[in-house]
């Protein structure tokens, strides 16, 4: 079964195309080392032949046909078994030379051997050679037997074979090996895939360390789960939460109404009961409001529609609504505001997200409370603080305090749903801001870091 899983992968099909693409290209590169070393060679044997007939006709010089006739018959004697001459007359009659008779022809001729039927009997091979005229129309040929053509063709021929054969044969190993790597990679990956699918969200695809596309692909994909399996670990707290923080309100609202249902009461104590009834339900709607409003926050995970905001003008309208509402609590509330810091981002969202930490400082504070906001430029970008000087929040309970429903024991007895630094949280990541809960020495202090525009 793996072997043809092998056959129909791209990296075995990439191989056989590179396969093809080298061996068309050993191809074409002994294709030119044959062009070029056959001329070479054949150039070098026309030279020698044309020496041959220049020292032919030198030698034979003033003694007209029939020293010509004695000098060819002279080279004829003394040549090697590879060298042919022949000389005709006018006529077609052969007068010497080492060949039987020959059709007159002028030019580079490449006659054939014996073998095949050639005028040659002692050559193993085509013989080149050149045909001229000479004294009296006499028709002369040298030639010369093309061993060392034939050898060299042969060859690159047999190296063309070889270097063929071992780079198809090289490509096609390489290539099945490779294949063989990346298809283990691949099950690897698509077998945690089936796991993780079967249930085991803590399943992760195996990272070998080598760095590789395969590796920043395991890894995106790890961190990818790693998302997931938070947010299902959120869901599913999210659900328990829900279902204790929602479990009180609805018992109370159950049991009044039972106890209306169960006596008569007058109309002001029926008005009390539906007042009690009607706060219950506000406030588990605002639950679901709340958790409404952070859901989209966290599903909207770019800034688009972000426009530029002047931050210290809307921390002065913070300023002035909270101010009085601190007072009325016996709180005091500075700002110390540096004028034209601006961002980019939803300015609604900010105004909440500002007026949850006011009002979460107002809430938790005991009386004659000093609250602090400020607001600066810094070398990371705009910066704003809320600072108190009330009870702070333990430092093994910071991270917990942005989880949602998550309320410290002192702060059960105080109204609220234990969302506010949650949202203060979904609005901070949708702006790039880092949020900080710090020591304030004493009391707690908050700080966003909002990035430059």
């Amino acid at each position: 079964m793996r072997f043809p899983r092998l056959l129909r992968t791209t990296s075995f099909r990439l191989t056989l195309l590179y396969a093809g693409l080298f061996g068309a290209s050993v191809l074409i590169l002994y294709s030119a080392m044959y062009w070029y070393g056959s001329g070479y060679v054949a150039s070098q044997i026309d030279r020698t032949v044309d020496n041959e007939i220049t020292e032919l006709e030198t030698n034979a010089k003033g003694r007209g046909l029939s020293g010509l006739r004695e000098t060819v018959d002279a080279y004829a004697r003394q040549a090697p078994g590879d060298v042919y001459y022949y000389l005709s007359d006018r006529n077609g009659r052969r007068l010497a030379g080492n060949v039987p008779a020959l059709p007159r022809t002028l030019g580079i001729t490449d006659w054939p051997s014996r073998h095949r039927g050639g005028p040659f009997p002692l050559a193993r091979h085509s013989v080149r050679g050149h045909g001229v005229l000479v004294t009296d129309d006499a028709y002369l040929f040298v030639g010369l037997d093309s061993f060392e053509l034939h050898e060299m063709q042969e060859m690159i021929g047999r190296a063309f074979l070889w270097g063929a054969l071992a780079t198809v044969l090289l490509a096609l190993v390489g290539g099945t090996l490779m294949s063989l790597g990346l298809l283990t990679r691949v099950e690897a990956i698509s077998q945690a895939s089936r796991e993780i699918m079967a249930g085991d969200l803590g399943r992760r695809i195996p990272v070998r360390g080598s760095h590789d596309e395969f590796d920043h692909l395991a890894e995106s994909l790890n961190a990818m789960l790693v998302r997931i399996e938070g947010l299902m670990d959120e869901l599913k707290q999210v659900t328990t939460d829900i279902a204790h923080d929602l479990r009180t309100p609805l018992t109370r609202l159950r049991q009044r109404l039972e106890l209306v249902n169960r006596r008569p009461n007058s109309p002001e104590e029926l008005k009390a009961a539906l007042e009690s009834s009607a706060g219950d339900v506000d406030a588990i709607l605002e639950t679901f409001a709340a958790i409404l409003r952070i859901a989209q926050l966290e599903a909207h995970s770019s800034a688009m529609g972000f426009q530029p905001i002047d931050l210290s003008e809307a921390l002065s309208e913070i300023f002035e609504i909270y101010q009085s509402v601190a007072e009325e609590e016996h709180h005091t509330l500075t700002a110390q505001l540096a004028p034209g810091l601006s961002i980019l981002g939803d300015r609604e969202l900010l105004l909440q997200l500002l007026s949850n930490l006011i009002e979460n400082a107002i809430r938790h504070c005991p009386p004659s409370s000093n609250i602090r906001l400020s607001a600066f430029q810094s070398a990371d970008g705009v910066q704003v603080l809320v600072a108190d000087d009330g009870p702070g929040i333990p430092q093994e309970q910071r991270e917990k305090v942005f989880q949602r429903f998550y309320r410290m024991e002192r702060s059960r007895s105080t109204p609220g749903t234990g969302l506010g630094l949650s949202l203060v949280a979904a609005i901070a990541k949708l702006h790039r801001a880092r949020i900080v809960l710090a020591d304030n020495n004493p009391g707690l202090r908050v700080e966003l870091v909002f990035p430059a525009p």
